[in-house]
Order: structure tokens, then sequence, then C-alpha cells
């Protein structure tokens, strides 16, 4: 039974058929003796729902759940809600965005309760859980910060072992320079290792360094001539890059371009086409 921290309890998930980095992770926190929140319900496979709600009983001893938290409205990270939901008789809560997609899945308005930025979730005296509007990966994303704990629960707004798809990628810098203030000892992300101290209080300056680096060889590109998402994956890029990973690095170069557009500093021109050889 993986403990983080005095009241945090993971449940890891080995990535066996999907491409998450390092695996799933379900944070159940609370006291097992008392009552206890989840956060997120993984995939819809069957297999998944039977792993989170094993762990419950038989890790934990099947506490009260008060509340799903839900980190962000992706398929991998409520895909079993409506299962968990039914088995846990917990309210889900979610960011004011995604209500309306949840209460369809469960059939049931009153079962899916919207946060607010900011909201404070508490566990008797011992456990307070503030919900963080972070939007930048997807719209609706919301982290989670357990501050005397010290322990930020960051959905796929920051992974344990690689960097994140963004969506907005203005609003994911902004994001992340939130959370990079904040008291933090311990990142636990829904994929990838928990990352405890010291590299836990690092990691979210080391991704805006990280995006600011790739910002600036886009730029260095442009200055250049290269001017084509494809021409400049190929010279900011590693030239081995695997097959399979090009796209998704032009999809990041992509979100770089539209946050530059957005800043003003770039602009758009016409799409021209070509024949295929």
């Amino acid at each position: 039974m993986p403990q983080v921290s005095p009241h945090v309890y993971q449940c890891h998930i080995p990535d066996k058929h999907y491409m998450h980095p390092g695996g799933t992770n379900i944070f159940f926190i609370g006291d097992p003796k008392k009552t206890m929140l989840i956060l997120d319900t993984g995939e819809h496979d069957r297999s998944w729902t039977k792993q989170i709600l094993d762990y419950w009983k038989d890790e934990l001893g099947s506490p009260k759940i008060s509340s799903i938290l839900i980190s962000h409205g992706h398929g991998d990270h409520t895909g079993g809600v409506d299962r968990i939901q039914e088995a846990t008789g917990a309210t889900v809560r979610c960011h004011p965005k995604l209500v309306k997609e949840l209460r369809r899945v469960l059939s049931d308005d009153d079962k899916v309760v919207p946060l607010k930025s900011g909201e404070m979730l508490r566990l008797g005296d011992d456990v307070a859980l503030r919900a963080i509007f972070t939007p930048g990966h997807a719209v609706d994303h919301v982290c989670y910060n357990l501050s005397k704990e010290r322990v930020l629960f960051t959905g796929d707004t920051i992974l344990g072992a690689s960097s994140s798809s963004v969506m907005d990628l203005k609003d994911y810098m902004k994001t992340l320079e939130k959370l990079a203030k904040l008291r933090v000892d311990t990142i636990c992300p829904a994929h990838g290792p928990v990352v405890p101290s010291p590299k836990g209080p690092v990691l979210a300056k080391s991704y805006i360094d990280h995006r600011n680096m790739r910002e600036k060889q886009v730029l260095e590109t442009l200055e250049n001539g290269i001017d084509s998402i494809e021409s400049i994956r190929k010279t900011v890029y590693p030239k081995n890059l695997k097959k399979d990973l090009r796209k998704p690095a032009e999809r990041n170069i992509k979100t770089h371009l539209d946050k530059l557009i957005k800043d003003k500093i770039v602009e758009e021109v016409e799409i021209t086409y070509k024949l295929v050889n």
C-alpha cells in the first residue's frame, strides 16, 4: 500500500495497453479509518475499475468516500467514474466546464457538483485540499494542493517522467508560473512516478525553462527562414527522432506557434499545397 504522505495513498496502474508515460496513478486522500477522497477514475476498462475498487477495499479497508475529484475530462481520468461513483456513493467534483458531460454520464444531476476556483475541500481537521484551476493541458483542468503536507496533485499538467501535451500554451505557461509559487515538497502526477523533494519543488520551474528553451529554438528557426512546422521540427528535434514521435513533436511546435501568434510576435501566412509525389 504505497503511502506518499500521512494522508496520501497511491494506487498505481501499470501501462499495458495505453500510451501513459510511467503508468497511471489514482490517489486516495484522507484517513483510511475515517473518510477519504478519490482523485480521478482511470480508463473505462473494467480491469482498471476493478484495480481501483480492489485497492479501496483490500488495501484501505473500504473507508467512506465523500467525493470523487476529477483533474480534467480526458477519458483516462474519467473512464470509470460511473462504476466507481455507484460503488462508493460519493459525489463527483469537477471543473464547471466538465459538469454537463459528467452529469450525462451518470444520468444524475445531483451526483455532480462543480468546484469553485480556490475552493477548500476539508476532511475533518487534518485534511484541507485546495482546488486550483489550471488550464493549458485542458481547459477544464484542476490541480489540488494539500498544503499542510506540501503535496501537489498535478494531473496531466506536470508529469513524473516526461513533458505533457498542451492544448493552449499561453494558458499553460500562466498555470506553471502559478504552481511554481506554491510551497511544495512532493509532486503527485497522474502519470509517471511520484516526484519527492528535492526534485518536486523545482519541477514546475524546469517545465517553464524547457518550454522557454523550445520557444527560443522556434523563433531562431523562423529568423533563419525555416517556416513550416515539419521543417522546424527537423531543425529543433533530434535527427534520429522516432517516426511515431514526429507528429506529436509537430503538434508541440504548433502550440508554440499559436502562443507566439497570441503574443503578436509571429503571424500566420496563407498555407500552400502541393501534390504528393
